[in-house]
């Protein structure tokens, strides 16, 4: 019975502790989701490590570290499911695009919200082949933190 009690409170920490990074994670903004740079790669290992001993407590066991990595892909298989039929979950836990710039307009007071520098709107624009912010009719940052360039229509 005590062992049923390890699990189930492994079971119970690693809830907790997968909401909890889910809600960090969302405060600290869609560009941290997207493609990991150097600092953000450095980021997801701490943290795992730091959340690990969080999970399994004392039960240091093959078990317990099954139980805790077979219930995050529990949580993660069950949150994609209501995200994907309750849109008002998804714009909660996900987000919203965000539009940073409108007709080669920078709108900087949205690109600071974001923690988004000027040079990640250039670094889209030139993969999508664009040279100028004016030739730029929206640029979106998306809730998978990629940034989306429409151009403007050619005359």
């Amino acid at each position: 019975m005590d062992q049923v009690y390890l699990y189930l409170e492994v079971i119970g920490r690693s809830i907790l502790v997968y909401g909890a990074v889910i809600i960090a994670f969302r405060l600290a903004g869609k560009k941290h989701v997207s493609e990991l740079s150097f600092v953000d790669f450095i980021l997801i290992l701490l943290v795992s490590d730091a959340v690990q001993n969080s999970m399994v407590g004392e039960n240091h066991s093959v078990e317990g570290g099954i139980i805790a990595a077979s219930t995050l892909i529990l949580m993660n298989v069950l949150l994609t499911k209501i995200i994907n039929k309750n849109p008002r979950i998804a714009k909660i836990v996900e987000g919203e695009p965000v539009l940073l710039v409108h007709n080669g307009h920078l709108l900087k007071k949205r690109l600071a919200e974001q923690s988004l520098r000027i040079e990640e709107i250039h670094e889209a624009m030139h993969e999508n082949g664009i040279a100028k912010l004016s030739d730029v009719s929206m640029a979106i940052l998306e809730t998978d933190g990629t940034i989306s360039i429409i151009p403007k229509e050619k005359k």
